[in-house]
């Protein structure tokens, strides 16, 4: 199944049209407060749109050639998922994770596939090599993560059955932490990713470029080989089917079939398919049937994608259509945004309560203190769990609005080299060791602030 004139005709088509995603500031990362103590929480901005989005690992040419075996035909027999989706029983699930304890939160970037491709060989900057370093973890370093969340036994769950709305005695809506019925000793966690939208610096940094259901009836992603330009599909290259056969494979992984969130933009279309609209074209320009022609197979194409994606667990969010700052726009820019966003993603992956800040950028600037404009314009719109980025699991039940604002930890090479002062190893051991999980043969040499196991 190759297409590899279609993407380069994507490229060709999209670079024409669309400006290329620009450079963000880098702000020092403070720690917010955990759940229990309700401090302040604080954000974490990222350093590079360019590094805000990048899926894809490494291997070479041999292990591209074997990921892309032939595909099996799809066969009447039972849905895989099904097995995953009922693994649990009722009667199992004896366990009660009540409100006051935390339910950890993590989530990635998309994943290099070919990471020496992407540090060492492709045409980027130093600068957006580097970005790459900060933002992203690599395949293998992401199959190690997935195993030891594991192996430490937590559990995903979903975002809406962590958070529910509620009438209180006032007659006013509120949201509430719901209890949570889990296993013996499991722990629940949320994995959401952001920025799934194949951006094209990713096509040319060492990365996936679109999902795709093949033949099997599962979701694969395809796939341009950096060295060969060979295109082919894999399970092994990509967050998404990586998440979906550990899942397979370890079905006490899922609670009630959970897998993730995808945190989507919308400006250069979503999961690799350029859905969005020019509308620098004008409506009775000779360019506008072409584009709107090819569009619509794109809008067409992704469709059963995002309903294989719903079929077997996944969920969406919004991470605004142009990846805006919330913290500093103006409300009529949040609108205008908004609105696109429900026009050429929402219309597609369907409405979501879950809002994903750009860069960690809190609306009006604080959303824990103050419930401002922004943020009453953007629940009114139906968004009810606001997450930010910070260094622990922070949550906080707005008691003013039918709101609740919380960070996610963010697994990256940022976190694994250990941060500023080392302490950052400590904060991620609950769930892995970064000595063990940072791939420092294939990563720049940028050095790391831990002390090495003895």
């Amino acid at each position: 199944m190759r297409r590899m004139t279609a993407v380069l005709l994507t490229c060709a088509l999209l670079l024409g049209l669309l400006s290329a995603c620009g450079k963000q500031e880098q702000t020092p990362q403070t720690e917010p407060a955990t759940q229990t103590e309700q401090s302040e929480p604080t954000e974490q901005t990222q350093q590079g749109e360019a590094a805000e989005a990048a899926p894809a690992g490494e291997t070479d040419a041999a292990e591209a050639a074997e990921s892309a075996a032939p595909q099996t035909e799809t066969t009447e027999s039972a849905d895989p998922y099904d097995a995953v989706k009922n693994y649990w029983k009722p009667e199992q699930l004896t366990q009660a994770w009540g409100p006051d304890q935390v339910v950890e939160h993590l989530f990635f970037h998309p994943i290099i596939a070919y990471p020496r491709y992407a540090f060492y060989e492709c045409k980027a900057t130093e600068s957006q090599r580097y970005g790459l370093d900060d933002w992203m973890v690599t395949v293998d370093e992401y199959n190690k993560i997935l195993q030891s969340v594991y192996d430490k036994g937590y559990i995903l769950v979903a975002m809406e059955d962590v958070w529910s709305e509620y009438t209180n005695e006032n007659g006013e809506q509120r949201m509430q932490r719901n209890t949570l019925m889990l296993p013996e000793g499991k722990k629940p966690l949320v994995i959401s990713f952001d920025d799934v939208n194949y951006y094209p610096y990713m096509l040319e940094e060492g990365f996936a470029s679109k999902l795709v259901v093949g033949d099997d009836g599962e979701i694969w992603a395809e796939c341009l080989d950096p060295y060969t330009q060979e295109t082919f599909l894999t399970k092994e290259l990509d967050a998404t089917p990586v998440l979906d056969q550990f899942v397979y494979e370890h079905p006490d992984f899922s609670l009630n079939g959970a897998k993730a969130i995808f945190s989507l933009t919308g400006y250069y279309g979503i999961l690799g398919y350029r859905t969005q609209d020019d509308r620098d074209i004008a409506a009775d320009s000779p360019d506008r049937p072409a584009f709107e022609a090819y569009r619509a197979a794109e809008i067409e194409a992704v469709k059963p994608v995002i309903e294989r994606l719903k079929e077997t667990g996944w969920t969406f969010g919004s991470h605004t259509w142009g990846h805006i700052r919330l913290a500093s726009k103006p409300l009529q820019t949040v609108i205008n945004d908004t609105e696109r966003w429900a026009d050429e993603v929402g219309s597609l992956v369907g409405p979501t309560t879950i809002l994903f800040y750009p860069h960690g950028g809190r609306p009006d600037g604080d959303d824990w203190h103050t419930t401002g404009p922004i943020f009453r314009y953007l629940q009114s719109q139906g968004f009810r769990v606001f997450a930010s980025v910070g260094t622990s699991s922070f949550s906080y039940i707005k008691p003013d609005i039918s709101a609740v604002i919380c960070d996610r930890l963010h697994p990256d090479g940022t976190t694994l080299r250990g941060g500023s002062d080392g302490r950052t190893l400590n904060w991620y051991m609950q769930f892995y060791d970064a000595r063990d999980i940072i791939d420092l043969d294939v990563r720049p040499p940028l050095g790391v602030t831990w002390a090495p196991k003895s």
